[in-house]
């Protein structure tokens, strides 16, 4: 089925319900947002725009995304959203690649695919061409186009850390697993509940619309376009029963931000974490201060938001033996996906070994687009290959190290990063650290750690020959301003492993 219908059931039981806001202002009611979303279906379908055609989504946060969005898909194309941090020539890359025949932008990125000279047609949402789609006489799409569960629904471009990103293809069945997957193993969506987009659309907060059009929830673009703590707090307070997805670095400012100003965190009521690991002392922290409204979950575009979760209640507790174990992992499989550990040829390892983590199920990719060397080397025997290490244990939770590619070998032993920079963290005067390997002539790599702050070399050495094996310890602490990272907020270990190169 077309995932888009989820909206028409909506709109015809709830027409007057509010659905789409900027900031407190209310933009549409879901009888206005499924018209809207009709009347660009018709306007694609004007142009050309066949079903399996892509339409791309190069915009800022705000609420013509989801109608952009929608109507995309009420024409039975496939979106192909774009993170509006990109370069001009980024974007143009993805727009080509992906075959693209029409994109629809936001003020000051139009600028940027013309700049670039990017193909497809391009429609402003400042435009009088985007006001013309809904002027009175406008054509619209009478129903969304019947679309098979396993047709393309979304094309998403990975971020492309170690080189051209490839198009992830996400079908209609894989979203609606993945939403149906968050309504068992997450968090229930409530009729009275609102959905705070502060963190980019085309990425992870975009993807969890669907179950709260599904449930006539309401969605709310800040007026900032973006993450501003502030702002956060404020709309939380005045909506009540806030949903919202953080990366790790945006749960500690907010933490961070919240302590200093006396924030309370009032109206909010779940924050879904993901994308970057959440170290346990940032956890701790936030929890101690906002309370039970923490869920973990652990995806990646090739299997959106879809592989585990760790539950509301998991991220809490503080009695089980184990509790500390269990908030250090990425919690345990999803319903609709099996979780295994695999050897360096795919084969299932017992609990508690170490190996790749792969998934298979009804939330794992067919492929890369227009890729098939790629898409071969991923999916291997039905199972998708994350490239993540870690293990599982007894009772089914998943522990992840890090990428395939992060992990250290000094001297024969295996090092994983993770486990220094939890450690180095627990220092006050440390405020970010990542944790990578230098090429070493007799051990074949050293650990080194790249430490935000101003902790004492000396200090950090004690607390790492306290805690951890002294192979693991770091022999450098290097002190750097801010720790490089993509447009996601992803630490670019790539960048410092770089530095050793350029001395």
């Amino acid at each position: 089925m077309n995932i888009a219908q989820w909206l028409e059931r909506t709109a015809a039981l709830h027409p007057e319900r509010p659905a789409l806001f900027s900031g407190r202002e209310m933009v549409c009611t879901y009888g206005q947002f499924h018209t809207r979303a009709l009347q660009v279906a018709g306007w694609l379908a004007a142009q050309g725009i066949q079903p399996g055609d892509r339409v791309a989504i190069f915009m800022k946060n705000c609420p013509e995304y989801l109608i952009a969005q929608y109507g995309i898909w009420y024409a039975g194309a496939v979106a192909v959203p774009i993170n509006a941090k990109l370069h001009g020539r980024e974007a143009a890359f993805i727009l080509e690649n992906s075959g693209t025949g029409v994109v629809f932008t936001s003020p000051g990125l139009t600028e940027a695919l013309t700049d670039a000279e990017a193909p497809g047609q391009i429609a402003d949402i400042t435009s009088d061409l985007w006001a013309g789609i809904f002027a009175e006489q406008a054509t619209a799409a009478s129903a969304a186009r019947p679309r098979a569960s396993d047709d393309l629904c979304w094309l998403f471009y990975t971020s492309g850390t170690t080189g051209r990103p490839k198009g992830v293809m996400i079908t209609h069945r894989m979203l609606i697993a993945m939403s149906l997957c968050y309504e068992t193993d997450c968090d229930p969506v409530r009729h009275d509940d609102t959905i705070l987009y502060s963190a980019p659309m085309s990425h992870g907060a975009g993807i969890y619309n669907m179950m709260h059009v599904l449930k006539a929830a309401r969605h709310v673009c800040p007026p900032s376009g973006g993450f501003d703590e502030a702002e956060i707090f404020d709309l939380a307070r005045h909506f009540g029963s806030v949903q919202m997805f953080a990366a790790p670095t945006m749960v500690k400012r907010m933490t961070q931000v919240a302590k200093a100003t006396g924030e309370t965190g009032e109206g909010l009521r779940t924050v879904v974490y993901a994308g970057g690991p959440m170290y346990n002392a940032d956890i701790i922290e936030a929890v101690d201060h906002f309370g039970p409204i923490f869920v973990q979950i652990y995806g990646q575009g090739e299997c959106p938001m879809g592989i585990t979760a760790l539950s509301r209640h998991d991220v809490t507790d503080r009695t089980h033996p184990r509790w500390r174990e269990r908030l250090g992992s990425v919690g345990r499989a999803q319903s609709a996906v099996e979780v295994a550990i695999g050897d360096a040829e795919g084969n299932p390892l017992p609990p508690g070994e170490h190996g790749e983590i792969m998934v298979r199920g009804d939330t794992v990719m067919p492929g890369y687009w227009q890729n098939p060397e790629a898409t071969e080397k991923t999916i291997v025997n039905g199972w998708l290959m994350t490239g993540d290490m870690g293990y599982l244990d007894e009772d089914g939770y998943l522990t992840m190290q890090d990428r395939s590619k992060d992990m250290i070998i000094t001297g024969g032993s295996n090092v994983y990063p993770r486990e220094v920079e939890e450690v180095l963290l627990t220092h006050s005067a440390v405020t970010e650290v990542s944790v990578v390997g230098r090429p070493h002539p007799e051990w074949g790599e050293e650990v080194v750690a790249f430490v935000v702050g101003d902790a004492d070399p000396g200090e950090l050495d004690r607390l790492c020959i306290d805690n951890i094996a002294r192979f693991k310890r770091p022999k450098d602490y290097i002190r750097i301003p801010e720790l490089p990272k993509n447009n996601y907020g992803k630490v670019l270990k790539t960048e410092l492993r770089k530095s050793f190169e350029e001395g």
